[in-house]
């Protein structure tokens, strides 16, 4: 499933030919995706105009000149792709296995654009497994969404840092790993990136999350693992998202953080930490696969 990098690069990808664009018209072609398409989708964004394009966790959000606001999940293998009156080529830098779907019986919703410039744009979702979604809510209202309300603290910026970690790790005694992975202390991280922070600070997932946290509240550890993660987010973001499985950018280009992993996905494989001399375990954490390196991560 993308994760925010990958949600946070689509985004980025789509805002200079959406932001300021001009809906002519919305053509669906199937009633529903993971949910049904809201009552008369099409019709309410017909006409409008695409204020901002911004993003909340893993949901991309779309602004519309009205109060509306269009709230999307790509799912599993959901992808957007534009399509403009000149084709570009967008080359994917370095090898990858996995390419996004290109079916177009997989296209179930088009949105027809009028560019800021006049040129004609298609902005077209694809979803193979149709697990993504796309909703309709008031902008002043945003924050009560079900799917909004109560999640935690963005990972990016300098507002996540080892004061605010303790606070949120505080009396938690779940595992470290679980804690990062719920989106009420944290907002949008997942399954790579947890791992990987926990890997850069040195810490080990299955350890209690309020081991970290000093009675005077920050502690080393946290200051250690707050900077982790605002920096693999910040390189993920920058490289383009790991394009694990369906993953794609909006250009069609493939991401390529992947190839800068230290743990996930790495089993059986030697530590990358030059004075470490360990080996990459894998283990099941509440059903999901956790890899950590056991020598250096305590």
């Amino acid at each position: 499933m993308p994760e925010l990098p990958e949600v946070e690069t689509v985004r980025r990808g789509l805002q200079p030919v959406m932001e300021g664009a001009h809906i002519d018209s919305v053509e669906l072609r199937r009633p529903n995706l993971r949910f049904p398409f809201p009552p008369d989708f099409n019709k309410r964004l017909a006409g409008q105009e695409i204020i901002a394009l911004g993003r909340r966790a893993k949901y991309l959000l779309i602004h519309l000149e009205t109060s509306d606001v269009v709230l999307c999940h790509l799912g599993m293998s959901g992808s957007f792709r534009v399509d403009q009156d000149e084709e570009e080529e967008h080359p994917a830098p370095g090898k990858f296995h996995h390419e996004r779907s290109k079916a177009e019986k997989h296209d179930h919703a088009v949105f027809h654009l009028k560019g800021v410039d006049g040129r004609n744009i298609r902005v077209v979702y694809n979803d193979p497994r149709r697990f993504g979604f796309m909703l309709l809510h008031d902008d002043g209202r945003l924050d009560s969404h079900p799917l909004l309300a109560g999640l935690g603290i963005e990972p990016t910026g300098n507002a996540l840092d080892g004061a605010e970690l303790a606070e949120r790790l505080r009396g938690k005694r779940t595992s470290l790993k679980a804690a990062l992975l719920d989106q009420r202390i944290i907002a949008g991280l997942g399954n790579i990136y947890v791992c990987e922070a926990l890997w850069r600070a040195r810490l080990s997932p299955r350890r209690t999350a309020a081991s970290i946290v000093s009675k005077r509240g920050t502690s080393e550890r946290c200051e250690r693992l707050a900077t982790a993660i605002r920096a693999v987010i910040a390189e993920a973001i920058a490289a383009g998202g790991s394009s694990l499985r369906d993953y794609v950018k909006a250009d069609g280009s493939l991401g390529y953080f992947q190839h800068a992993f230290k743990v996930y996905d790495r089993e059986g494989q030697p530590c990358l930490r030059e004075e470490c001399g360990g080996t990459v375990r894998r283990i099941v954490q509440a059903g999901r696969s956790t890899f950590f390196c056991p020598s250096c991560q305590r």
